[in-house]
């Protein structure tokens, strides 16, 4: 186990980030008998869940919704799939925009490149 402090540095997290998630039931740390918390390395894992959904640019809301779809246990898996399989929609959508914005530059630099030939043949 974990104090805030020791956990707040495995995950790379500031303690105050940690106990905002914990406002918002994202995360639920056991307590001692004297009421500190206690994280466990299952914790660990779960944030690095977290962080990696927010990565993918996952909204709280829907963050907050798979955490307590996740606590409610396995009779939850087709919704979590649900909310997963949309920001993977949303993710995909990201991606070919991103492709045509990639495609838009690559042919700005090539008619540059040839450009280029045509003055240095000059």
């Amino acid at each position: 186990m974990y104090s805030i402090g020791e956990f707040s540095k495995l995950v790379g997290m500031p303690t105050d980030t940690l106990r905002y998630y914990e406002k918002l039931d994202l995360i639920t740390p056991a307590r001692s008998h004297t009421n500190k918390r206690e994280y466990s390395d299952a914790d660990i894992q779960w944030i690095a869940f977290i962080k990696r959904l927010k990565s993918t640019g996952m909204p709280m809301k829907q963050i907050q919704a798979y955490a307590q779809l996740r606590d409610i246990g396995d009779a939850t898996i087709d919704e979590r799939l649900d909310l997963l399989a949309k920001q993977r929609l949303r993710l995909k959508g990201q991606q070919q925009l991103i492709q045509q914005h990639l495609d838009f530059l690559d042919q700005k630099i090539d008619s540059y490149h040839q450009r280029k030939q045509q003055l240095n043949q000059n």
